[in-house]
């Protein structure tokens, strides 16, 4: 396991520094814009390639391009949801990401206002939806930038500092333990882990906001029939009336 570890760190590492950061920018901001961001592993490229980082600078630098590669996709999104409106999701490509993901990152804002910014960077999918419907319903762009630049500089650093530490450990360790490539592969799982269960709460919390929306919708719907429905009131008098004439 050692030398496949170290064949794959070499790999890695023959890649300049500065190629490594850009590299990072790139899938970053192509992972956080609309509909490249289905299709562009962002995580996986940047997990890997933090593998490479062994100095402080390296590690500050890629943080760095992470958070301004973020930043632009989602404010790439946040403004063609300013600019072309509602007419995005009853486009083709709208309608191709499906009714109900356009529903969650409706709901999501509805809800959560300016956090549900923060939350969405953390899940799938919806990272590059909520900034579109963010600049949809009219947020500020301040206030969507108050939020998202939180969210972004924690994600950032939670990938970065997880990959450098787990192969800063693995080349300090290498020579002394044979199974320091088996502890390089757990701590790159665990922290995987931590993450999917951090998206798994998160979801959690989405499903019962929707199921909540449409208990309320379907509760509304049936007042407003109820609301519209005839009495009989006026035809039983009428009845009666005809029946005592």
């Amino acid at each position: 396991m050692n030398e496949l570890i170290e064949t794959a760190l070499q790999y890695i590492e023959s890649v300049p520094p500065v190629w490594r950061i850009v590299l990072v920018g790139v899938a970053i901001l192509l992972e956080t814009s609309v509909l490249i961001g289905l299709i562009v592993p962002g995580e996986t490229v940047l997990l890997a390639l933090s593998t490479g980082i062994d100095a402080p600078l390296p590690w500050v630098l890629t943080i760095a391009a992470s958070i301004v590669g973020a930043l632009l996709g989602e404010s790439f999104g946040f403004w063609l949801g300013r600019t072309f409106g509602p007419r995005i999701r009853v486009s083709r490509v709208g309608r191709w990401l499906g009714d109900e993901r356009w529903q969650r990152a409706e709901l999501l804002i509805q809800r959560r206002g300016g956090p549900a910014v923060l939350i969405s960077r953390f899940l799938p999918v919806l990272h590059s939806l909520v900034p579109l419907t963010a600049g949809m319903g009219g947020m500020r762009y301040r206030r969507f930038l108050a939020w998202t630049i939180p969210a972004c500089v924690i994600w950032s650093t939670a990938y970065v500092s997880a990959a450098a530490g787990a192969s800063a450990s693995f080349r300090e360790l290498s020579s002394s333990l044979h199974w320091a490539g088996y502890l390089f592969v757990g701590v790159i799982v665990v922290f995987l882990l931590i993450m999917w269960l951090v998206k798994r709460a998160v979801g959690k919390v989405m499903n019962r906001d929707l199921d909540e929306a449409n208990a309320q919708a379907a509760a509304a719907s049936a007042d407003r029939s109820t609301s519209d429905a005839p009495t009989g009131h006026d035809g039983s008098d009428a009845e009666t009336a005809g029946v005592r004439g």
